[in-house]
């Protein structure tokens, strides 16, 4: 039996508001939670039983699949205190049912990578490693863990972020996918706070362990800001990244119950939620519009993302923005970039504007 951890115990902080009520893997990715995208890639790699290794607002993971059809075994391993990225294996590897020397996939809940999962586990098993680690190629590794490579692929060492030029000796850094051999996952230490990072992989290194890196050009994104978030979204639809979640690259993906006016402009692989209602030239380029969400006429959303139950007024300007959830944004007004609003939040028509305005002021002087 094949066996995956996927790591889905963040608060997902960077995320705010979005995360406020929703675990980030949960969070909708081109058309759905970004969590079934990594479940549809683990069962076309032969994963037939997966664990979740949860901590925040862990029962929404459970609400999530109670209902799942599809032939995979999941089981959830609870966090009841931190536990860091190796605690968090550790506690859920005592729910695997593999041999010693079986392989088991880890996947971190927040990348989008098109890294071939039967790929890496080939090389594991031909190498007879102890854990095969995902590398991938970065343009500016400056902002990266460098994990360097001997010719035979056997990682050296594991080094902090680099501060000077000289100190970028690889340009490889940790793309957030292993294979454990199941009982080197069973050595680390448990009933403390664990990094796999900066503790579990050099310990092993230096202990003369067979690590490996299995180095690709495969496209990969951390997904942990709001930014890389909608261009992952983006990415899927148009088939910039794959997922056997969606089907054909496209402009845009509308759900069949939104409403969207023909005089509206969809592009740059957004989605459009249940329910929604797009109103007359609006304009929505490479953003994620949530379920029942009004965008009144003229309104315009660029690489953005509106929760659910929000609505933007006439005219409107978002870019870079994120609207949490039963917002609303008045007519007229404009939302700079790296802007988040609360959800709940209500701002009045020009509330919020970059450029002036003409309006006359409405205090008594």
């Amino acid at each position: 039996m094949q066996e995956a951890i996927i790591l889905v115990g963040g608060k997902g902080t960077r995320l705010r508001p979005l995360t406020n009520h929703t675990p980030k893997p949960l969070l909708n990715v081109a058309g759905t939670s970004f969590i079934r995208h990594q479940i549809a890639k683990l069962m076309d790699a032969g994963v037939e039983h997966v664990v979740f290794a949860t901590s925040y607002l862990a029962s929404l993971f459970e609400e999530e699949f109670k209902s799942f059809t599809r032939d995979l075994e999941i089981s959830y391993a609870v966090e009841e205190v931190p536990l860091g990225t190796g605690g968090a294996i550790r506690n859920a590897g005592r729910l695997l049912r593999s041999p010693a020397d079986a392989p088991v996939l880890i996947l971190n809940g927040d990348i989008l990578s098109g890294v071939d999962l039967r790929a890496i586990l080939a090389q594991h098993e031909a190498y007879e490693a102890d854990v095969t680690l995902h590398l991938t190629r970065v343009s500016d590794p400056r902002a990266f863990g460098l994990v360097p490579t001997d010719e035979a692929g056997r990682v050296l060492s594991f080094l902090e972020k680099p501060k000077t030029p000289e100190e970028c000796i690889t340009d490889q850094v940790n793309a957030g996918c292993y294979v454990f051999r199941r009982s080197v996952l069973d050595s680390i230490p448990t009933g403390r706070e664990v990094s796999v990072e900066q503790e579990t992989f050099p310990q092993l290194v230096a202990q003369g362990k067979r690590v490996f890196g299995h180095t690709t050009d495969d496209y990969w994104r951390d997904l942990g800001t709001p930014l890389a978030f909608v261009h992952g979204s983006a990415d899927l639809v148009t088939g910039k990244a794959t997922s056997p979640l969606v089907e054909r690259p496209a402009e845009a993906l509308i759900h069949p119950t939104a409403v969207v006016d023909s005089t509206a402009r969809i592009t740059g692989g957004s989605t459009i939620g249940p329910h929604a209602v797009i109103g007359p030239h609006v304009v929505v380029d490479r953003s994620i519009i949530g379920g029942s969400v009004t965008v009144a006429e003229g309104a315009q959303i660029y690489e953005s993302v509106v929760d659910h139950d929000s609505s933007i007024g006439s005219d409107s300007l978002l870019r870079e923005a994120v609207v949490g959830c039963h917002a609303h944004v008045g007519a007229e007004n404009e939302l700079p970039a790296q802007l988040r609003l609360s959800c709940g939040i209500r701002i009045p028509a020009q509330g919020v504007r970059v450029s002036g305005t003409a309006a006359a002021c409405p205090t008594v002087h």
